[in-house]
């Protein structure tokens, strides 16, 4: 074979595994860049999942004055109380 046929073969074998190499590179890069895109896609309400539970459910068992005097003011009961003041 004469080397003229012999670097033309060479060649060729060579552009078709570097457009092969190509290929394959944007293909799996368009894959992982889809992944990251759907990993870290905004959630929507309902798709996430939340525990929920409170980390010191105690807190709420009994109730401090603050919270008892905004319950009054809600209530209005503040209200009755200085009406029957006057």
């Amino acid at each position: 074979m004469e080397p003229e046929t012999t670097r033309n073969i060479v060649s060729l074998i060579g552009v078709l595994t570097l457009a092969l190499m190509v290929w394959f590179i944007t293909r799996r890069a368009m894959k992982n860049r889809e992944s990251m895109m759907e990993q870290n896609a905004p959630k929507v309400a309902g798709e996430d999942e939340l525990g929920g539970a409170a980390r010191n459910p105690e807190q709420f068992n009994e109730p401090d004055e603050d919270a008892l005097d905004e319950m009054a003011k809600l209530l209005g009961e503040d209200d009755e109380e200085s009406d029957l003041e006057a």
